[in-house]
């Protein structure tokens, strides 16, 4: 096979079938496909390491199931997709949650449509892994994007195909998300898989640093700019020269430092606070926010023209309760590191604790499912964590509503309350999160509701 082309093991023992789906792959000249009719014929050619396995979940000599295991513990890399005349629900889901599968396909009409679909993800997903190990150097797999960020969901590999695309310039990179979903973990990979990786990380969290130091804390200042200022100093961007600077929490900024902060921007130089010396800056900008940027542009809080300068690049993290296929992955993620770190034996979450972490809604996203696990793993005292070593410690809860008798119009406002909290006062993002108009909610803060 020619070096270019992207080997395809299909094992399938309906030879009619089998010749329909290569047929339909065959329509692709880079696919190579090899038909097998057994498992073990399969297995016996593994060690030629095809890109993917397309199988059929039942077979002559062994079950997909049975298969599935024996590859995903000598070729867990290799992708694999099943095709199967197996419509029940709770095996495509066993097989799901238990093995390194990459789809499963129930056969009908549509199957060689979806099949094309997914051999194109695959593909992409293995050009992407090329390039991601092509920028791999002194930091290793730290910040692989599959390393440092589990997950195999459709939103995962859309974010990772983003991510690789911020790598290859020096866009200004925006990056949207609930608190806890990840997004400085999501600059560093951009940083460390990108032409930059050999220079400085600086990040910055806008929102900690008061209003009367942030310009000295940005820009610097010269011995003798203000009182208290006894020596130079080199500011965040200068720090970060040649390499990149991690703005969170931008949307924090007052205005005035937005009118700074665009200066700098267009002009990529810096001047000093107390200083006359222009210093010329080559520096990659991302940026990152919980709230609506667009939203806050609306109300007068930020700047439009700064909104546009940083916007660039736009990448948004997913909440964890819209990525759920990830939860057990990042479970035993931080169950394994968790026990490495403290010198235990890997634990495995039972049935029940894994129905349980599955259920939960996760407000604090992927850092509270950390503390949850990492929580579940003291608290175990056996190779394997049970239901009731998982404790849920989430600073909102319904019952924390109905604590004391209220009215009708009293739940309504702590309920509103809780959401204009979480999200920062950004009206119109509640009245979408709560389905009421913005009306509504504007005449319930000019009574004092909220």
């Amino acid at each position: 096979m020619k070096s270019s082309s992207f080997k395809i093991f299909l094992v399938e023992d309906d030879i009619w079938y089998a010749e329909i789906l290569e047929y339909h792959l065959s329509m692709n000249p880079d696919y190579d496909i090899e038909k097998f009719t057994t498992a073990e014929s399969c297995l016996k050619e593994m060690y030629r390491r095809p890109n993917m396995v397309c199988m059929d979940y039942s077979l002559p000599d062994m079950t997909g199931k049975e298969l599935l295991k024996k590859l995903q513990k000598s070729y867990a890399d290799i992708p694999v997709v099943m095709v199967s005349g197996q419509e029940d629900i709770k095996i495509a889901v066993e097989i799901l949650q238990e093995t390194n599968v990459h789809d499963y396909l129930v056969k009908d009409e549509d199957t060689k449509d979806r099949l094309w679909k997914a051999v194109i993800k695959i593909k992409e997903l293995n050009v992407l892994e090329q390039q991601v190990e092509e920028l791999k150097e002194e930091l290793g797999k730290k910040y692989d994007f599959n390393e440092a960020i589990k997950g195999n969901s459709p939103a995962m590999e859309s974010l990772f195909a983003r991510m690789v695309k911020a790598c290859d310039n020096n866009i200004t990179v925006s990056i949207t998300g609930e608190t806890g979903t990840g997004k400085e973990l999501a600059a560093r990979c951009i940083h460390y898989n990108s032409g930059r990786q050999k220079k400085s990380f600086v990040a910055v969290n806008m929102s900690a640093i008061p209003s009367e130091l942030i310009e000295s804390e940005l820009f610097g200042h010269e011995k003798g700019a203000f009182t208290g200022a006894h020596t130079r100093r080199i500011g965040k961007f200068e720090e970060a020269n040649k390499g990149t600077i991690f703005l969170d929490e931008i949307a924090d900024m007052d205005l005035a430092t937005q009118t700074k902060m665009l200066r700098v921007l267009q002009e990529r130089e810096v001047t000093r606070v107390g200083g006359n010396s222009v210093i010329k800056l080559d520096v990659r900008v991302i940026v990152a926010t919980h709230k609506n940027l667009a939203q806050e542009v609306r109300e007068g809080r930020f700047r439009e023209d700064l909104y546009f300068r940083i916007l660039g690049l736009p990448i948004e993290l997913p909440p964890l309760r819209e990525r759920k296929n990830d939860v057990l992955v990042l479970a035993k993620f931080f169950a394994d590191n968790f026990c490495k770190n403290n010198n235990k034996k890997n634990k495995l979450f039972s049935q029940a604790a894994k129905s349980k972490l599955m259920q939960y809604h996760y407000p604090g996203n992927v850092r509270e499912l950390k503390a949850v696990v990492e929580l579940a793993c003291v608290m175990s005292d056996e190779h394997e964590i049970q239901d009731i070593d998982i404790t849920f410690n989430s600073l909102t809860s319904f019952s924390d509503f109905i604590l004391e008798e209220n009215t009708l119009k009293g739940y309504t406002a702590k309920i509103v309350q809780h959401f204009m909290d979480k999200y920062q006062d950004d009206v119109a993002m509640v009245a979408q999160k709560l389905d009421i108009g913005k009306s509504t909610l504007y005449k319930m803060i000019k009574r004092g509701d909220v």
